[in-house]
């Protein structure tokens, strides 16, 4: 999982695109192997369920367990963050030998190539600087990164991505049934958000990506995961008008949008620290979410990659700011 760094004193994920259709799509029937998907452009091919799973990154922890496959993964780098999982999911993640939690002072993973290599996964999740696909692949270990990191092919985010990335799990892992259940229930949550905000006032929102001790930062335009979320949730995107994912922003920009409310993302640390580096910046007192304290801060996998923790942030957006079901 790759970061930037990041205006409004802002720090984020690595820019990289949405998904779609083309970017991971199965190509067998499933439950049937080998399965082949396609995964940012490159078709990998599975003989059977993987066994030994390295996960570089946490979002597709929630997708395993759900699918009662997380006890394939048996080496874990990187901040699995408890909040985003149960008890239960938090427990199997401990019993996950980490290689290392580093991380630099942008967010990225700090791991080698060789340190992966030697454990001898057959399957690598997530790719940070350093690891590459065509590495692996020299070695016969498969690799797959969130469709929404691809560097090209990729469009605009939707809900319809966590459902793909998840029947494309199900198959990977020969678990079609249970991935179809989680669908169904993750549709249903969604459903509940958008019909409890039909009707309500019409607000206005910008997700941001603060960094703490000051900086360069970004917004999140209509490719990213964030516009469907304030879509469902009731709330129109200030920069939805940006053809873009990710994008650098100034507190200018960020001021005369003015918008309604703010949705702050951060990978880990302190989230009042977060939200201060924001409402801190000379002329943020003129925002008025800042004078009327609609600031959500939360972690960023809570809306990116596309993952079932994306529903869980809509649900968190929806309870914050009164639109809940």
């Amino acid at each position: 999982m790759r970061y930037l760094p990041a205006a409004v004193a802002l720090v984020l994920l690595a820019a990289a695109c949405g998904t779609d259709d083309d970017t991971t799509e199965a190509a067998a029937t499933a439950g049937d192997h080998p399965v082949t998907v396609e995964n940012c452009g490159v078709d990998v091919t599975f003989d059977a369920p993987p066994e030994r799973v390295v996960l570089l990154e946490s979002a597709p922890a929630t997708i395993m367990h759900e699918l009662g496959v997380l006890d394939a993964a048996v080496l874990r780098a990187g901040a699995f963050p408890e909040e985003y999982y149960d008890d239960e999911t938090n427990a199997a993640i401990a019993g996950i030998e980490s290689l290392g939690e580093d991380l630099d002072t942008s967010g990225h993973l700090q791991i080698s190539q060789e340190v992966i290599i030697a454990q001898q996964p057959d399957l690598v999740m997530g790719l940070p600087d350093g690891i590459t696909r065509e590495g692996l692949d020299g070695v016969g270990i498969n690799a797959l990164m969130q469709p929404v990191y691809c560097p090209e092919g990729v469009d605009a985010t939707t809900f319809d991505d966590v459902y793909e990335q998840i029947e494309t799990y199900g198959q990977i892992f020969d678990r079609a049934d249970e991935a179809d259940a989680l669908v169904s229930d993750l549709q249903d949550r969604v459903a509940a958000v958008e019909a409890a905000a039909e009707g309500a006032p019409e607000r206005t929102a910008a997700v941001l990506y603060p960094t703490v001790g000051g900086g360069s930062g970004y917004a999140y335009g209509n490719r990213s995961m964030a516009h469907p979320q304030l879509e469902a949730a009731g709330f129109s995107n200030v920069f939805g008008d940006v053809d873009e994912r990710v994008f650098e922003v100034s507190l200018e920009q960020v001021l005369a949008a003015d918008p309604d409310v703010l949705i702050l993302l951060y990978v880990d640390g302190d989230p009042a620290a977060v939200k201060d580096a924001v409402v801190s910046l000379p002329g943020a007192e003129d925002l008025r979410a800042v004078q009327n304290d609609d600031i959500l801060v939360q972690l960023f996998n809570f809306t990116e990659p596309p993952t079932p923790l994306s529903i869980d942030g809509l649900e968190r957006i929806a309870e914050q700011f009164g639109v809940s079901p």
